[in-house]
């Protein structure tokens, strides 16, 4: 059952809300913030119907996603395992600095093989208020400031309800425009939409790759873009909206960490608006890649930005709380289906 913002704004009109009660009620939520909050008195603003079904309202809008555990790690970061009101968990990450990586569907379709999330398939679409509760239920443990959708699923995928909870999130959630981040493989569609939207988030154009055909194996779902194709469209986005593209390479070691990829990385990023993060493979149960030494992934940052390519070494946030994007919620389907002892 998926819930949208949308259909939260129907339900406030229906108790008597107007366009500003609605975005006032939503946006206090959207902020974790109680809804006697400001400065005028809430019996002096809500008309009296609203103001009798609020506490209503409230609870079903806390229901919409549960904290089912939370996981702080060593880096500052912290891992929630976040339970949907039809029993489905998916993944929000609390990053340093304010940030938060939320997820827009549970389970994926893309299939990429070093990922946990999409071995089980699309179980199905989040709906915009449910992309918009991961915030609200993080903001009640922290500050945020930046939303990143690249947790569980494919935002491209997903896209009305995707772009809903961006413009949601820019206006009444009060984040800024370029501190929303779209991540994606790569779909003609993104590159349609976005430029369109009244927000314009970021973008993070998970490449990986510079060989097609190696590219195509390692992210088998994927839309048939060369990685040539998806530069071309990320630097005309980049361009268009005067933020850099930030191109995402999972470092595997002897797949992509070689000096053939370094040349075709320079190749097709050296001059361009955009930053490559390079991640060192994190480990994951059952999946048998592994990732290189911290000296050949430093040495492999340290050559790029020799040749032109501003390159940053990153590591997964809270990646000793279950860092693989998919594995709480995989290890918690586990102990749902593991059989009680007679």
């Amino acid at each position: 059952m998926t819930v949208t913002i949308e259909a939260l704004r129907q339900r406030l009109r229906a108790a008597g809300a107007g366009p500003s009660h609605e975005q006032r009620v939503l946006r206090l939520w959207s902020q974790a913030l109680p809804q006697d909050s400001g400065k005028r008195r809430i019996e002096d603003f809500l008309p009296a119907a609203l103001l009798s079904a609020l506490s209503g309202i409230e609870a079903e809008l806390a229901s919409i996603t549960r904290l089912r555990s939370a996981h702080p790690a060593e880096d500052g970061g912290e891992r929630l395992l976040v339970e949907l009101a039809d029993g489905q968990m998916v993944e929000s990450v609390l990053l340093p600095r304010d940030g938060l990586c939320i997820s827009s569907q549970v389970g994926c379709a893309v299939g990429c093989l070093f990922c946990m999330t999409g071995r089980d398939g699309l179980v199905r679409q989040l709906g915009s208020a449910e992309m918009v509760a991961q915030v609200a239920l993080a903001r009640a443990r922290r500050p945020v400031r930046k939303v990143v959708f690249m947790g569980m699923g494919e935002p491209a995928h997903n896209l009305d309800a995707v772009i809903e909870a961006i413009e949601f999130l820019g206006t009444a959630g009060n984040i800024g425009h370029k501190d929303l981040v779209f991540s994606t493989v790569g779909d003609p569609r993104v590159f349609e939409r976005l430029p369109l939207s009244r927000v314009k988030p970021a973008l993070a154009l998970s490449l990986h790759t510079t060989k097609p055909a190696l590219r195509q194996q390692l992210l088998p779902r994927a839309p048939r873009m060369t990685p040539e194709e998806l530069v071309e469209a990320g630097e005309n986005y980049a361009r268009a909206t005067g933020y850099p593209i930030q191109y995402q390479w999972t470092l595997l070691e002897g797949v992509n960490d070689g000096d053939d990829e370094l040349d075709g990385i320079v190749r097709l990023l050296a001059g361009k608006y955009g930053v490559l993060n390079m991640i060192p493979f994190n480990k994951v149960d059952g999946i048998d890649f592994r990732r290189p030494s911290s000296e050949r992934a430093a040495e492999i940052a340290r050559t790029l930005h020799r040749r032109g390519v501003l390159t940053k070494l990153r590591q997964s946030a809270a990646q000793d709380v279950e860092g693989g994007c998919g594995q709480l919620r995989a290890r918690s389907i586990q102990v749902v289906r593991k059989p009680v002892p007679a």
